[in-house]
């Protein structure tokens, strides 16, 4: 239950410590821990006709930047000296942290971030472009000390989509050892479109031929009209209560940014009001 190359985001803030704790457990043997500290000057400064470098003040401002993200490296570095914890690769990286991360996340097998604190945070903001499964930790986790993050209840938001299918393949070094894993269909009725696509291409057998035995079921939402899809976000998180879950696999942003802005989505419910560890993928 590992994964090669895992990318955690550094930076000074009160969760970075519980990020990088989490992403230590997740690397496999002789896989290695990346932690990116992003200055939060784009990389793009950097290809102008003047080296930002040569200008007196922008230089002052860039090595304060620099130097914050020197002690989110230090910081890295101490928490991964300890007996036990994986190979690890400090970076400081000159760039924002949304573009530089998602960069980053495309040599790397899993990126590790935190719920953000408010909408169009990092995580909506790297999620549509990283190209990688992103796990999300919700504000309130704290790592176990030593004990690695291994989940053992999971809730997978299935609708047959693209984005669904892709977090789910993701995903398979996590629910491969969990002992329930629980597949969930969530629509407005009971033989909707995503219970039909189900039907034609059920997504138990290929999971059993990866080791994973799981359960699927199919929960009809009430309303009429319009169907509001934040209902389905807070179902979701909902049924994960139900069922103790620990982690929640989805596909994220399955419609357009623009819809999802103006009639809101499950994707920004879920980060809105999440009380779980979330792997989600684009």
């Amino acid at each position: 239950m590992a994964y090669q190359t895992v990318l955690v985001h550094l930076d000074v803030d009160a969760h970075c410590a519980a990020r990088v704790g989490c992403a230590a457990g997740l690397v496999a043997p002789g896989g290695v821990l990346v932690g990116a500290a992003l200055s939060g000057v784009s990389r793009l400064l950097y290809r102008g006709p003047s080296a930002p470098d040569n200008d007196q003040y922008l230089a002052l401002h860039l090595a304060f930047l620099r130097e914050r993200a020197s002690t989110a490296l230090a910081a890295f570095e101490q928490q991964l000296s300890v007996p036990g914890m994986p190979a690890c690769e400090g970076r400081l990286v000159d760039d924002e942290a949304a573009s530089g991360l998602a960069l980053q996340a495309r040599v790397a097998d899993l990126l590790v971030l935190s719920q953000p604190e408010e909408p169009g945070e990092l995580v909506v903001q790297v999620l549509p472009h990283a190209g990688r499964p992103v796990l999300v930790l919700p504000a309130a986790y704290r790592a176990s000390g030593d004990t690695p993050y291994f989940p053992q209840r999971v809730l997978v938001a299935w609708d047959g989509s693209r984005e669904a299918g892709r977090a789910l393949a993701s995903a398979l070094p996590l629910v491969r050892h969990a002992d329930l894993v629980e597949l969930v269909v969530c629509e407005a009725e009971a033989a909707g479109r995503v219970a039909r696509d189900v039907q034609m291409a059920d997504p138990l057998p290929w999971l059993a031929r990866h080791g994973v035995r799981a359960t699927l079921q199919h929960h009809t939402l009430g309303g009429s009209g319009r169907f509001n899809r934040n209902v389905v976000g807070e179902a979701l998180l909902s049924l994960a209560d139900d069922s103790a879950a620990d982690l929640m696999v989805m596909g994220a942003y399955s419609h357009s940014r623009l819809r999802e802005t103006f009639l809101g989505g499950v994707t920004r419910t879920v980060l809105a009001h999440m009380h779980l560890p979330v792997l989600l993928e684009h």
